[in-house]
């Protein structure tokens, strides 16, 4: 009765319940995907809980261009790299470039600005050893910026001219007058400054604190103004144009981003074109 049943033995069945089977792929950790867009702010730590990938051409705050791999020494911490570490800095280096790559021009040329997320603690304790580089538009580089939510992929968005590129700027002074504001401007309408490029401080040079330390960077931004405008870098530089240095923040300063914004700025005059290219005559000494 039990054979009649279908219970017994049949005949490509031989009682034991595992020796056919595959082998099981040994458990991984979760990795992210680089080229895709979420919905979350940034963070340093990306625990899985939290990830959560969305169509670049829908509303995002982030976008990740590259997801790279700690490995050797920075690979066998218990925690994951800090941000001030050798391992950490690597991988802030990789990311600048990675960016560049990605959206095809200097990305401090840009209202943009990255970071570097790693695993959580608890992911890195079982194995996770990925790091991702993000990049996330700001709503504006001069006055404190904040995360801007966009529409549409970073990738290739430097590579014709485009909106996020830094121009011409119509600063506003304190009564101390110190700088209060710094509000974008188009270059064709009245300003007094004008973004010229990306000044590298040396890789021992710390981050500025009084007036001696800024005025290293902001001798490093001259020459930037003088590459932009064609002007001669001498002593007279100083009296042809003032400049406005801005590194990034202390924080990204730390894991090693060493890129200066530079701007020539003329208090008080009224611009209606851009000064690239056009020599002593549009930036005539003036020692009053």
């Amino acid at each position: 009765m039990l054979v009649s049943a279908g219970c017994g033995n049949g005949g490509d069945i031989d009682g034991d319940l595992t020796n056919d089977w595959n082998a099981m792929a040994p458990a991984t950790g979760f990795e992210p995907m680089a080229e895709t867009c979420h919905l979350a702010n940034f963070a340093v730590a990306g625990p899985r809980a939290t990830y959560e990938e969305v169509d670049c051409g829908v509303r995002h705050r982030t976008e990740t261009v590259y997801v790279g791999t700690y490995t050797g020494a920075a690979s066998d911490g218990e925690q994951p790299p800090a941000e001030t570490s050798a391992a950490a800095r690597v991988a802030y280096r990789s990311c600048d470039a990675k960016t560049t790559e990605y959206v095809a021009g200097p990305w401090r040329a840009a209202r943009l600005w990255i970071g570097v997320t790693h695993p959580s603690p608890a992911a890195w304790s079982g194995g996770s050893r990925w790091f991702r580089c993000e990049v996330v538009e700001l709503d504006s580089i001069e006055d404190n910026g904040a995360l801007a939510e966009r529409e549409g992929s970073l990738r290739g968005a430097l590579a014709t001219a485009s909106d996020l590129s830094l121009t011409c700027y119509a600063i506003k002074l304190d009564a101390s007058g110190a700088i209060d504001t710094m509000p974008p401007a188009a270059c064709t309408d009245q300003h007094n400054a004008e973004f010229t490029g990306v000044w590298d401080a040396p890789e021992g040079a710390s981050y500025p604190k009084g007036d001696a330390a800024w005025e290293e960077f902001h001798a490093g931004c001259r020459g930037v103004v003088a590459d932009f405008a064609a002007v001669p870098d001498d002593k007279n530089l100083q009296y042809r144009t003032g400049v406005v240095s801005l590194p990034g923040n202390s924080d990204v300063w730390a894991q090693g981003d060493r890129g200066v914004r530079c701007y020539l700025w003329l208090d008080g005059a009224k611009l209606t074109s851009s000064l690239k290219g056009k020599g002593v005559k549009s930036l005539p000494v003036q020692y009053k």
